[in-house]
């Protein structure tokens, strides 16, 4: 009989998990960063990929390049993107372990951002 009780609460704690609606998508937390105004938009691609089109008002600092004397102010969330997705999830690593907010856009292709 104990082993049920057990049984059903651990059912019952897992399930709790299950259905959280408060976690925000990643279109809303985008929505959300741009509206408050107080980001940087970072391509990690290279110098010549980034020539070739990038987001309007990006900078850009290729990905093997990211130190800790980047020059971004620590306050701003840091909206990183590059080719593929790859470079770009390792730059997240990176500005992360340097105290930046960090979000991950991607692809550069899959941005529904102005681009130039």
């Amino acid at each position: 009989m104990l082993k049920k009780v057990i049984i059903l609460l651990l059912c019952l704690v897992s399930m709790c998990g299950c259905g959280n609606t408060s976690k925000e998508s990643k279109e809303d937390m985008l929505k959300r960063i741009l509206e408050e105004d107080n980001y940087v938009i970072l391509d990690v691609r290279t110098e010549e990929e980034y020539e070739e089109g990038h987001v309007v008002g990006s900078m850009n600092v290729p990905y093997d390049e990211i130190d800790d004397t980047i020059d971004i102010d620590t306050d701003k969330t840091v909206l990183v993107y590059c080719r593929s997705g790859r470079r770009s999830a390792i730059a997240l690593e990176m500005l992360t372990d340097l105290g930046f907010e960090v979000m991950d856009l991607g692809a550069f292709d899959d941005l529904d951002l102005e681009k130039e």
